[in-house]
């Protein structure tokens, strides 16, 4: 698949050197720490409307890892203080009014920095990888097939390849998003289940429960096995957000050694004016 024209932005404090191409990359970072790791992803719906809630989150909850997505901006379009957050390495991936999507590491935990990479498939700037040790985090925003539901299809197996890969390799891996299907019936509130929309179409739903099959954990399904209230996107009216009546699309996707160790997995309904809320799963380490 052609990777349309588009920018890689790189904050200038992440070394050359730690971007690579190769998805299984001996390049390996110890953190320096233990305890608690917290990986959070986050559909922002336009960085530049949205830097100061992110900012102000960022310094609430400090993830150690920060995946967002629908960044909708060139590196020379962030705002003063997003090129290089504080504490964190930075990479974006974003093109004007459209798509991208960002992977932040703390630097605290990393000191030496990750190594970023993109996988082959990716095409409107809507994945890139980092590697931190032995595990690998991606930060992915699926299409959302309106406009073109073969190129979602394509995007979902491409990752379902990427998935198997890593599994038969026993690499652990962390995908993390929106990635545009609601998993299950339960995933949708009633009233907005509709058979013959996208995002709830079986074909959508058997892809993600394929790659899903390839040695991962829905992190926050499995720690909320029973709630029909699970939900991280509302469409913006009616008080859709505030009555709860939304899907999940949002993910945190890990694979099972690493997801035995999670302990929370939190949707932040209450922050911000995105149409999606940050989503941290945390993970005893």
């Amino acid at each position: 698949m052609a990777i349309p024209a588009a920018t890689s932005l790189r904050s200038g404090l992440v070394p050359e050197d730690n971007q690579v191409d190769d998805p299984f990359t001996e390049f390996v970072i110890e953190s320096d720490e233990s305890g608690t790791v917290k990986i959070a992803t986050w559909n922002v719906n336009g960085i530049r409307a949205r830097h100061g809630q992110l900012l102000e989150w960022i310094d609430q909850e400090r993830p150690d890892v920060i995946c967002l997505q629908e960044i909708k901006a060139t590196l020379n379009q962030l705002p003063m203080g997003l090129c290089d957050i504080e504490g964190y390495w930075c990479y974006w991936h974003g093109t004007k009014g459209y798509s991208g999507v960002g992977l932040h590491v703390s630097k605290e935990r990393w000191p030496d920095g990750p190594a970023f990479a993109h996988p082959a498939f990716d095409f409107e700037n809507r994945i890139v990888t980092a590697f931190l040790g032995d595990i690998t985090v991606a930060s992915i925003y699926v299409p959302n097939g309106g406009k073109d539901f073969p190129a979602k299809m394509r995007f979902l197996e491409s990752m379902h390849e990427m998935a198997a890969a890593y599994h038969a390799a026993g690499r652990p891996l962390v995908m993390c998003g929106d990635l545009n299907v609601a998993r299950t019936e339960r995933d949708v509130h009633p009233k907005e289940r509709k058979p013959a929309a996208i995002g709830q179409l079986p074909e959508e739903r058997a892809l993600l429960e394929r790659i899903i099959a390839e040695g991962l954990v829905d992190v926050g399904r499995a720690l909320a096995p029973d709630d029909d209230g699970l939900f991280t996107w509302w469409a913006p009216w009616r008080n859709m957000r505030q009555r709860n009546i939304g899907w999940r699309l949002d993910y945190v996707l890990a694979s099972r050694e690493l997801a035995a160790a999670a302990t929370t997995c939190v949707v932040f309904r209450e922050v911000g004016t995105s149409d999606h809320a940050p989503v941290v799963a945390s993970f005893s380490v």
